[in-house]
């Protein structure tokens, strides 16, 4: 019996090697690797073809690099954008592809849960490097549904229809919000609109970051004040931290409430 199944497996070879039509189709789901890898030399395989095999997620990485390797195959953007897709591309390869990728199809791949996680943040790094020569149109569409780290680039950036709209993406995170909120040159409109984001403005350490940062509204940071424990006014209170007209307002703050009797975690764990 296992010899005629190799006997088949053999005679599958060699017709991969010159199939066509119906054949061509039935062998792109072949399970032997070494009929896929004949397949992929024959001469009749179409790029939807091509792709119905690529799309295989059991796919032997052979394949896929046997198919990176034929230059004429990855002409064709689809079969392109379908072998970087794949959970099992080898990483050189899958490193390479990413630089020929259309800027929407890098962000779907850094969602991927499939994907590797070095793939996507050289994802992530293709999409910021091409991020200054992208029209506000496609920033927009990016600050909406771009990941976390594209998202809080877009934030930093301060332009007035990307500062709401990237703050509102579901995908930024609160320490993208302080790597914004700690760039010396940020847009003074990065910082007030942080301040008054119905999200953002509730954490205690984005209020933290915003008494820090200079170019924070006055109105805004002396409301963040009285949420604030004492032992970190005091430590925002120190020479250097912040201006000195603010740090005025920080000493009237712990000594108001020192005096109703307020103690800082430090001092009540003296006790």
């Amino acid at each position: 019996m296992g010899s005629q199944v190799d006997e088949q497996v053999e005679k599958d070879r060699q017709l991969a090697l010159t199939a066509s039509g119906e054949d061509l189709g039935r062998l792109v789901f072949h399970a032997d690797t070494g009929v896929l890898l004949a397949l992929v030399g024959n001469p009749a395989l179409e790029e939807a073809q091509l792709c119905a095999m690529l799309e295989r997620k059991k796919l032997p990485p052979e394949v896929l690099q046997e198919v990176a390797r034929r230059k004429p195959l990855t002409k064709s953007y689809r079969v392109k954008r379908t072998l970087a897709f794949h959970p099992r591309l080898p990483r050189l390869v899958g490193m390479r592809l990413l630089k020929e990728l259309y800027v929407m199809d890098l962000v779907q791949l850094t969602l991927l849960p499939a994907i590797r996680t070095e793939l996507k943040i050289n994802a992530e790094e293709q999409l910021l490097a091409r991020l200054p020569q992208l029209p506000l149109g496609q920033k927009i569409t990016l600050a909406r549904r771009g990941p976390a780290r594209l998202a809080g680039s877009l934030v930093a950036e301060g332009h007035p229809q990307l500062l709401a709209v990237a703050l509102d993406n579901p995908r930024l995170t609160e320490a993208q919000i302080l790597k914004a909120l700690s760039r010396e040159k940020i847009p003074g409109a990065v910082p007030a609109a942080i301040a008054r984001h119905r999200k953002w403005s509730q954490s205690y350490n984005v209020r933290m970051a915003l008494v820090r940062q200079p170019h924070a509204p006055l109105a805004s940071v002396l409301a963040f004040l009285p949420e604030l424990t004492v032992s970190d006014l005091r430590e925002l209170a120190a020479p250097g931290i912040v201006p000195e007209a603010l740090r005025k307002y920080l000493q009237a703050e712990v000594a108001r409430r020192i005096s109703r009797g307020e103690k800082s975690a430090q001092d009540q764990g003296s006790f």
